[in-house]
């Protein structure tokens, strides 16, 4: 379980939500997207998977920070609050690799990113249900690389994983608020 000690915890991030003005309605949705991530980090771990278990859980709580200026975001679509997530939570002292799940969560397609932002990425699709087959086999990809295994015994291991995340979606919808 790796970990940095300059990343900050749980209660850390809720207090930069609650510096940041986030609606209630904000935070509860990164605490769901934590429980998704939570879920992942099991598995990955299990696997044996080294994985930055801290960042995850920041850029969980974190990566819609930006919704806090931009509240419409919150209901509708729009992708203004994702560099101004970033900008506002290194303003806030957030670390860069915090801040930068703000835009790698929804531009995971578009940048290089590390296994910590795919996995909030997919965190926020299974959270509410929804599967994202190209984001979980990149995910899978890049577990698989990392332990030297074959993609499909990787994918038969997470799949089952993945499918339990997003059948608890209509349940964390409810919960959302």
């Amino acid at each position: 379980m790796a970990h940095s000690v300059d990343l900050p915890d749980e209660a850390a991030c809720l207090a930069m939500l609650a510096d940041l003005g986030a609606p209630p309605r904000l935070v509860r949705h990164g605490r769901l997207v934590l429980e998704a991530a939570e879920m992942l980090l099991v598995t990955v771990e299990r696997l044996g998977v080294e994985v930055n278990t801290r960042l995850v859980r920041a850029g969980a709580l974190l990566h819609d920070a930006g919704k806090s200026v931009h509240v419409a975001e919150l209901d509708g679509p729009g992708a203004r609050h994702e560099e101004a997530g970033q900008e506002l939570l290194l303003r806030h002292g957030a670390p860069a690799e915090v801040a930068r799940c703000c835009v790698s969560h929804a531009r995971w397609r578009l940048m290089e990113c590390s296994l910590e932002e795919l996995l909030v990425a997919l965190a926020d699709a299974l959270w509410k249900g929804v599967r994202r087959a190209d984001l979980e086999e990149k995910v899978v990809a890049v577990v698989a690389g990392g332990l030297g295994r074959s993609g499909w015994d990787v994918f038969v291991e997470m799949d089952s994983r993945f499918e339990e995340i997003a059948d608890g979606g209509r349940e964390r919808l409810g919960r959302s608020g």
